[in-house]
């Protein structure tokens, strides 16, 4: 299997849709080995924070030199973005390396009878074969929805649960009531093991405390409380700096841990680093050494793509993957907080199963003006017509784009040369992959077919 014929394999995947449940994926582990019981993990589940929670994570974990495993989920940029060791994504030979005996097994398993494992079990069956064969210390893993029934649920005993902030999302699949969808993401806390969550909303709070209690689990909640001298530089925002370096976005004292930086912008980072220092202290007391310096430099290291983060400059471009309400919300307090007075051009895309009218209601009255585009390449992807027509039940001035590329040009049109001109895409992480892409790459995109540049 060569690399094209692998991702063709995956692609044939998507009519197998999204299946709730264990028992495919357990069949699938247990053709393979059952390689997840060779290796350990932190478990990350919630609604929102849990790729940044993960990326603190592992970087500290890999700061501290151990060979770190991440499975993550959406990919932004690179289907490869899923499976990485060290915050390197799986080469192309490996990746068809480790799929193939998956795909065996999968096929072993249609003969005898079973349904055909979904492409998230195939995925996931994938990591657990690459992170077991190439000896990591220890995998963060990420829930890919809910927590109970998802199929990385399938580990036995995990050195620490993570639970990030939980709100409403994923209700057809996990429950109409914040209870319900607290109750599926405490599904990853078993028998005896270190419990760490974010301050939640009582109902979800008590859902956790209670299922911690039953499992006779130690539950530590990262407490904003604990949080002093904090201070947000907005000059990382603005300023130059050298490719790959990055300024330090928030200094912040938390608990014992003094002076620590984080390079992430959005007010609500914070809040996701302190929820990862928990976990670090967790694994700590299981026997993992980690020194106060290695976990500022892993906080400090920390970068994370689709995340309030910097895709263009002259004008200001945001990249933020806010989807539902809750990001949505705190989407809107850093704009606030970031930009105030500032001319806001925003590029909405949206999933259809999403509730995208909350996400409008929550951010619409920041926006000067604003672009509606279609997801590429997405079954989900709800027609950026049609959400234009939702954005104008809340503001007059909106303007569908025929692709990702018009919808670039558009907004940098509208900014023209105002200096306080700042343009944000957000509304789901599927199409900002290919949006930076566009950002990063547009003198040369808009080049014409006789190599010159459209401006000349």
């Amino acid at each position: 299997m060569n690399y094209k014929e692998a991702t063709e394999y995956v692609e044939s995947l998507q009519p197998y849709g999204c299946v709730p449940g264990l028992d495919s994926i357990s069949c699938l582990c247990a053709h393979l080995g059952n390689p997840q019981d060779k290796l350990k993990f932190v478990h990350i589940a919630g609604t929102n924070g849990k790729g940044s929670v993960l990326a603190y994570i592992s970087t500290i974990l890999t700061a501290a030199g151990y060979r770190v495993g991440r499975y993550i989920s959406p990919a932004v940029s690179d289907y490869r973005e899923h499976f990485q060791i060290d915050g390197r994504m799986i080469s192309k030979q490996a990746f068809c390396k480790y799929l193939e005996p998956v795909k065996e097994a999968a096929e072993r398993m249609v003969s005898d009878g079973r349904p055909h494992p979904t492409p998230f079990e195939i995925e996931t069956a994938t990591a657990f074969l690459y992170f077991q064969d190439k000896k990591c210390d220890i995998v963060a893993l990420e829930t890919g929805m809910g927590g109970e029934l998802d199929a990385t649920n399938i580990i036995k005993t995990p050195l620490c649960a993570v639970l990030t902030s939980i709100s409403m999302d994923h209700m057809a699949q996990l429950g109409n009531s914040l209870k319900e969808i607290a109750s599926q993401k405490a599904g990853i806390i078993k028998e005896g093991v270190c419990v760490v969550s974010a301050r939640q909303d009582p109902e979800a709070a008590e859902v956790i405390k209670q299922r911690a209690e039953l499992l006779h689990c130690d539950l530590r909640i990262a407490d904003e409380g604990k949080i002093f001298n904090l201070k947000f530089f907005k000059s990382a925002l603005t300023k130059r700096v050298p490719s790959g370096e990055a300024l330090p976005g928030q200094r912040f004292s938390y608990g014992s841990h003094k002076d620590l930086e984080i390079s992430l912008l959005g007010k609500y980072q914070t809040q996701n680093a302190i929820v990862a220092i928990e976990a670090v202290e967790a694994l700590k007391d299981a026997g993992f050494k980690i020194s106060e310096q290695q976990l500022k430099r892993g906080l400090s290291g920390t970068r994370w793509r689709g995340r309030f983060e910097i895709i263009g400059k002259d004008p200001l471009f945001i990249a933020d993957g806010a989807h539902n309400e809750d990001a949505a919300l705190k989407l809107a307090e850093s704009i606030r907080f970031y930009f105030p007075d500032k001319k806001i051009i925003y590029i909405m895309g949206a999933l259809r199963d999403k509730d995208y009218d909350k996400v409008i209601s929550a951010t619409h009255m920041l926006a000067k003006q604003i672009i509606t585009v279609t997801p590429p390449g997405n079954k989900r992807a709800l027609d950026g017509y049609e959400l234009a027509k939702a954005v104008k039940e809340y503001h007059d001035s909106v303007t569908a784009a025929d692709s990702l590329m018009e919808a670039v040009e558009s907004a940098y049109l509208l900014a023209g040369k105002d200096k306080d001109a700042v343009i944000i895409a957000f509304g789901s992480l599927s199409f900002l992959g290919a949006l930076t892409d566009i950002v990063e790459h547009r003198d040369r995109i808009r080049r014409d077919s006789h190599g010159k540049s459209e401006e000349n």
